[in-house]
Order: C-alpha cells, then sequence, then structure tokens
C-alpha cells in the first residue's frame, strides 16, 4: 500500500522539466576562457572567407554594372581626323549600338568594318570612359589623279583608287591609266617613276602617261616629252633627263639611259 496523499510511480502527472541558464558565476572561469579562445579561433578561421565572398560579391556586382547594365553603356561615339568621309559615315560604319555595354564593345570589330571604307588607311578605336567610343580615322593621302572621263580619282602611294572628284585637285601629279588600281601594273608603273623624279622634273610635269609595261612618257609643260620605256631604272633615267632638260629639243628618248637621244 502506499501511504495516504502519496502518489504512485505509475499513477498522478509526470513531473515537468525547464531549462534554466545557470549564472555565469557558476562555469568556472578556466572553462569560460577556453570557450573564449575557441570562439576567436573560430573567427579567425572563418575571417579570410569571409573576406574571400566579400570580394567575389563585390566583383560580381561590378561585372554586372559593367558588362550586364546600360549604367556604364555607349552614349556617344566620338568621330576625329575625317575630311573626305563624314562623321556620320564613319559612325553608320562603325556599327556601335547606343546603350552597348561600353565594356563589351568590339574594338578590334569596329576597326574592321571602317578598314572596309575605301578613303581610311588606318582607324583606332578606343573607349574613353564613362560613355564615349573615341574613333580616330587616319584617311589615304592622295600623290597622283587618274583622270577617268569627266572625272578624276585621287590614287594614294599604293595604287589605291580611294576617291572621286569632279574638278581636277590641284598640287598633284596627273598620271594617265586605263584602270587605277593597287593590282594594276600600270598604276604601280606610274607610281614607281613619279616616286623617283627629281625636283626639278617633278616641278615641270604635267602628266605621266603609262601606254604598256614599256611605253611610258613623261608630258611636260611646254610641249616637251620624255620617253621613259618601262619603270626600270628610273632612278637612273630621273638623272640623265634632269641633265638634259637644259639641252635644246623636244622629245628626249631615255628608255635606254646609257644610249640617249634627243630631237
Amino acid at each position: 500500500m502506499t501511504a495516504p496523499g502519496s502518489r504512485g510511480a505509475g499513477s498522478g502527472r509526470a513531473r515537468r522539466w525547464r531549462l534554466v541558464r545557470a549564472d555565469s558565476d557558476a562555469v568556472p572561469a578556466s572553462v569560460r576562457r577556453f570557450m573564449a579562445r575557441a570562439r576567436r579561433r573560430r573567427v579567425r578561421a572563418a575571417m579570410p572567407w569571409a573576406t574571400v565572398g566579400v570580394v567575389v560579391a563585390v566583383i560580381g556586382l561590378a561585372t554586372w554594372i559593367v558588362y550586364g547594365t546600360g549604367l556604364l553603356g555607349v552614349r556617344e561615339v566620338r568621330v576625329s581626323g575625317t575630311e573626305i568621309l563624314s562623321v556620320e559615315q564613319v559612325r553608320e560604319a562603325a556599327g556601335v549600338r547606343d546603350g552597348a555595354a561600353l565594356a563589351g564593345v568590339d574594338l578590334s570589330s569596329i576597326e574592321d568594318r571602317l578598314a572596309t571604307l575605301a578613303p581610311v588607311d588606318h582607324v583606332i578605336a578606343s573607349r574613353d570612359w564613362p560613355g564615349t567610343i573615341a574613333i580616330d580615322v587616319v584617311e589615304r593621302t592622295p600623290v597622283a589623279v587618274v583622270p577617268q572621263g569627266q572625272w578624276f580619282v585621287l590614287v594614294d602611294r599604293h595604287g589605291v583608287a580611294f576617291h572621286t572628284v569632279a574638278a581636277m585637285p590641284g598640287g598633284l601629279p596627273v598620271a594617265r591609266v586605263a584602270k587605277p588600281g593597287p593590282d594594276d601594273a600600270d598604276t604601280r608603273s606610274a607610281l614607281d617613276v613619279l616616286t623617283a623624279l627629281s625636283p626639278q622634273l617633278a616641278k615641270q610635269l604635267s602628266a605621266v602617261v603609262v601606254k604598256g609595261p614599256a611605253e611610258i612618257e613623261l608630258e611636260l609643260r611646254g610641249g616637251r616629252l620624255i620617253v621613259w620605256g618601262d619603270s626600270s631604272q628610273s632612278d637612273t633615267k630621273s638623272q640623265v633627263a634632269t641633265a638634259l632638260l637644259r639641252k635644246k629639243g623636244d622629245r628626249i628618248d631615255v628608255s635606254a639611259p646609257e644610249v640617249v637621244t634627243i630631237r
């Protein structure tokens, strides 16, 4: 039997347990010091990873802003160096989309597209932060003009016919060839001869006429004619022809510079 008022093990309500925070004085000082050191070690161990995480997050955010948004997008395409081409022609050929991420614009592709324009010798494209693509164009320099019917074609030192004008430009020698171009043998011959001319010959030159590979003539002011032959030995022919300018005669033949004839 159980005593009155007592509760049996299997009867009555179960005991209720509750957690009670121990007073700090109840934890030995040595244990507290150990736990503090453990916390500091965990913090020190986590710090490098936390730093790396912050750096990665910052880099990711910056990359997204630069490449993935229009915050640093193209606001202007600035063109310089053009005389023959208009600014709008260059911008259209460059093909830069307004608002495109500045960092993502392919500068080499811009330069390649502009190189297809005949007047362009070379071009440099660059970024000017925060929102400008700068395009510096260097146009071809004419060294001769080729009459073509009622028009006049400008030719550079490589024989590239890059611009056509309606009026004869001053200050350029005239080259009379049928089909001006960098792959045309007559054009190359004319340029070889022009390059070899002495200042005296260049000053009196009216036109260099190329009728065939070995049929080059120089028309001088005053109606005089120099028979040049082919473009070989042009430096020697120039020296000989220059020396003979003082001689009388309307036709000077230096096609064989060792044996010169004047008529």
